[in-house]
């Protein structure tokens, strides 16, 4: 039995906690955040314990913390958590500068605890399959690859100012997506971005609407857009071209349902947002992170995946600002 505390008791940190209730190897003990109200509803709904994050830390009777705080703060619980011998599961990113991410690593390697960080879309049955029929070889070597991930709504600006912008916060999770079909690392990125939607996200400094185009050493290609608007549910696809063959996915749609008319085909919106399209990767991930635990095995992905998307990340807000393509860092 692995026992949990959850260190932000938002949006993200009750899925977590919800994943963790429907694992029977795993145990929530304790929620914390800085919002008591908040705190105080979260663990009302889980049955568990309000602690403060420092008693949550050096806690005897929890060995490991899921980190679902506001970004600014991974970077101090990283350290802590790992200081205290806890196994850690954070979210993305680990923090908004690479360079502070390594220092995360060093710590983490120092104290040789579990590290992972949640880039739950791999754990997608459907992504996850895509990756491993690219693995076997079911369409030769991988040519292309097409992502598009679009909002149903923008944030509000409020959220934009300390996210990071769209590269690092958004398109952060196609970006990893990319390294995880690609098979390859990509050495080079080309960004655009507009201000299409929201004029107050564009006063942030951020842009709406984006696209980047990865190259690797060997001339695979991947592109990704991204939008924070639609209009017709959470739009979220892949596909992959090879020498053999194509795979996609398409958009997962509230219903199966499909009428046929004298005036043609119409079948439902797609899922409403990320929460319910990836309601099986958020658990699907979980369960690996307690499995590894449990095992002594190293989760992935870790802190090293965070590194790296968190490098093309930073890589495509240079290019966008530039106006140039970028050099992806090792």
């Amino acid at each position: 039995m692995v026992r949990m505390g959850v260190l932000g008791c938002g949006r993200i940190g009750q899925v977590h906690a919800h994943s963790i209730e429907r694992i029977s190897q795993a145990k929530l003990v304790a929620v914390a955040d800085a919002s008591p109200e908040a705190a105080e509803a979260c663990a009302r709904r889980f049955g568990v314990e309000v602690r403060d994050t420092a008693r949550i830390l050096a806690a005897q009777d929890i060995d490991a913390v899921v980190i679902a705080t506001s970004t600014p703060t991974h970077f101090e619980m990283i350290h802590a958590a790992a200081a205290e011998g806890k196994a850690i599961f954070c979210e993305k990113p680990i923090d908004l500068s690479s360079e502070r991410v390594r220092t995360c690593i060093d710590a983490i390697e120092k104290a040789r605890v579990p590290f992972m960080t949640a880039f739950n879309q791999r754990f997608d049955p459907h992504f996850g399959g895509v990756r491993q029929r690219v693995k076997d070889g079911e369409i030769g070597d991988v040519e292309t690859v097409s992502i598009i991930s679009r909002d149903p709504a923008p944030p509000p600006a409020s959220y934009i100012k300390g996210s990071g912008g769209l590269f690092r916060d958004m398109m952060i999770h196609d970006l990893d997506m990319a390294r995880f079909v690609l098979g390859e690392e990509p050495i080079q990125v080309f960004a655009v971005g507009s201000n299409l939607i929201d004029p107050a996200i564009g006063d942030a400094g951020d842009v709406d609407t984006a696209a980047v185009i990865l190259t690797t050493a060997s001339g695979r290609i991947c592109q990704i857009t991204n939008s924070r608007r639609t209009t017709y549910g959470y739009d979220k696809r892949l596909e992959v071209h090879g020498s053999r063959g194509m795979l996609r996915v398409s958009n997962v749609l509230e219903n199966l349902v499909e009428s046929a008319k004298s005036t043609g085909f119409e079948s439902a919106l797609a899922q409403p947002f990320f929460l319910e399209r990836f309601d099986a990767a958020y658990l699907a991930e979980m369960k690996h992170f307690v499995e590894a635990v449990s095992t002594g095995s190293k989760p992935v992905p870790d802190a090293q995946d965070g590194l790296r998307a968190q490098l093309i990340a930073d890589a495509a807000t240079q290019s966008w600002q530039e106006r140039r393509p970028v050099a992806i860092p090792r």
